[in-house]
């Protein structure tokens, strides 16, 4: 397919070029042409998510020791947002927002998921009555396709495949139910640490390693299958019909297990203790500081794996001339804790800047916003209306997210939004420009956190000033939520 705007500079170029020290290099070929769409006429729109992607482990939001070059030669391609944040944690939450455009939080009416043995508040399938951006992109004509490796949301009745006329699950993460959990080879497993809850890790690594029996090469690896799988869907358009492509990729989420070419990018030296493949949501006590290192290791490796088989998807957009007529945008929807704080994974109650802090990029073709940053907060319940904005279609009345194509322009949108809240299970999160706080639901456990003087959020002043929390609990969190928050532990 031949490409209908020449680029001055290919993203492959453009990685060659950082590498050998060049700055400032773009991925775009010349701004402001007006030959971007498909044949029909219509953009085509990608959107990949990266699960538990840290912002502070990618180089272009100032990481200087982590190899993430593909996510950084988008960044320079995109507009990069400084303080995004999910509507909701975790996974699924954040993933409803997503495709609906509407928030989770407060999580009225939830209901636990019979076949699902997460037991979040807000862990909840993507109601009837909601619909979702698949579902109006082929109304409209797109081709709509799904590939996740993500095992949640193909449980049954979660409603996350509605609206893609191909979707494809890619088996094996995690405790998916996929092989008998007793056929992992044993040594695998018993290299795991499985200090802490022993019965359960050991349940758990043995599920997982069951399921990926039989790699060969770094491409039985589920990210890798991912975007391999994203990278087929792609040929689609060489049909000439727009369409909408989700790639979702569950790593870098735990178990962190990647090939050892990557672990030896980050090793300091030899290693012979126990494998920290799967960290507790809990306390990090449980972990010396050789683990800890270990466990950082490992999280690092499968960083840089997953931006690899990104890279690997770009090449293919990029052979195809796709990045010529196509809206991209990448998020990730939470981070993960590595005993920054004294707690690992992601426990509702450590929510500091290692869990909370986020990745999004928007890439425009016209170039628009390319290189720049914007710190507007924005969300994933902004997703569908950025790209329903984008293709000139009407919201849904019921979508809470904001159109962010204004900010590529350096504007905000409709609502400037100067401060932001989130839940995550039964706690609540709120920032504005100054300061930070989180707390239980009630505003029990309270912490505040001046984040122009802290930003890591390591000295909690909640104790000399209570009443900026207190004000931020009543005019943030319980206005954003429409009233008192549900009592969700009754």
């Amino acid at each position: 397919m031949s490409r209908a705007i020449p680029r001055a500079l290919s993203r492959r170029e453009f990685l060659t070029l950082a590498g050998a020290g060049v700055a400032g290099a773009s991925l775009l070929g010349t701004a402001g042409c007006n030959s971007r769409l498909g044949n029909d006429g219509k953009m085509n729109v990608v959107v990949v998510i990266l699960d538990s992607l840290r912002r502070d482990h990618v180089g272009a939001y100032g990481n200087d020791w982590i190899q993430t070059p593909n996510l950084d030669a988008l960044a320079e391609d995109s507009l990069r947002f400084t303080r995004p944040y999910s509507e909701s944690y975790p996974t699924i939450p954040a993933r409803r927002a997503i495709h609906t455009g509407i928030r989770t939080f407060p999580f009225k009416n939830w209901i636990p998921q019979r076949d699902d043995n997460v037991k979040l508040y807000g862990w909840q399938r993507i109601p009837e009555d909601q619909t979702t951006l698949a579902e109006i992109l082929f109304q409209e004509g797109y081709e709509t396709m799904l590939v996740t490796d993500t095992e949640h949301q193909f449980k049954s009745s979660m409603n996350f495949q509605r609206g893609f006329s191909v979707f494809d699950f890619i088996r094996g993460q995690t405790t998916d139910h996929y092989r008998p959990y007793y056929a992992a080879p044993r040594d695998q497993v018993s290299q795991g640490l499985l200090r802490g809850n022993p019965a359960a890790m050991n349940y758990q690594l043995s599920q997982y390693f069951s399921n990926n029996i039989g790699r060969q090469s770094e491409k039985d690896w589920l990210s890798p299958q991912v975007f391999t799988r994203g990278s087929e869907f792609l040929e689609v358009s060489e049909s000439g019909k727009p369409f909408f492509l989700v790639v979702d990729s569950y790593d870098p989420h735990e178990p962190w297990d990647p090939p050892e070419e990557y672990l030896k990018l980050y090793a300091d030296g030899p290693y012979d203790g126990k494998e920290p493949f799967w960290p507790l949501y809990g306390s990090s006590d449980y972990l010396n500081e050789a683990e800890i290192q270990r466990l950082r290791t490992r999280y690092a490796a499968e960083v840089t794996m997953v931006d690899r088989w990104l890279g690997r998807f770009l090449d293919r957009m990029d052979d195809l001339g796709l990045f010529e007529n196509t809206l991209f945008m990448l998020l990730s929807d939470h981070g993960v804790g590595l005993a920054e704080h004294g707690a690992t994974g992601k426990p509702a109650y450590a929510l500091w800047p290692e869990i909370t802090d986020t990745v999004f990029f928007l890439r425009h073709p016209d170039g628009t916003g390319a290189g720049e940053t914007s710190d507007y907060f924005a969300s994933t319940h902004d997703v569908a209306p950025t790209v329903l904005s984008a293709l000139g279609i009407e919201h849904p009345e019921a979508m809470e997210g904001l159109n962010l194509l204004p900010t590529l322009e350096g504007n905000n949108p409709g609502d400037k939004r100067p401060h932001f809240s989130f839940a995550y299970d039964n706690y609540v999160w709120a920032r504005d420009d100054r300061y930070a706080m989180f707390s239980r639901n009630d505003f029990e456990e309270a912490r505040l956190y001046d984040i122009v003087q802290d930003p890591l959020m390591n000295n909690d002043i909640y104790r000399r000033d209570p009443g900026i929390a207190r004000r931020m609990f009543q005019d943030y969190v319980l206005k954003d939520a429409g009233g008192p928050l549900p009592n969700y532990d009754a």
